[in-house]
């Protein structure tokens, strides 16, 4: 795995999501772009909204926490938990 493989990695989204669940909760990280500002992963995000939309869910409630990355690439990421319930 290269080095860029695993930056990616690092901010990729859990996918832990089971079936018939009253409720799924998730996370991504979103990381700060290497160059300019704002998430360099909002797409993410996205597409982790849409799964669930099309799995029968909504998104109920998200919450952040923000921290910085030590390293080489280091910078800040942002947590966000998203709880969906089924509709």
């Amino acid at each position: 795995m290269s080095f860029m493989d695993n930056a990616r990695k690092e901010s990729s989204y859990s996918v832990a999501s089971g079936s018939d669940l009253p409720y799924v909760v998730l996370q991504v990280t979103l990381k700060e772009k290497f160059i300019g500002t704002g998430s360099g992963n909002l797409t993410e995000l996205e597409h982790v909204i849409n799964t669930q939309a099309a799995k029968g869910y909504r998104l109920h409630t998200i919450s952040t926490a923000s921290g910085q990355s030590g390293g080489l690439l280091g910078g800040d990421r942002i947590q966000a938990t998203l709880v969906f319930e089924r509709l």
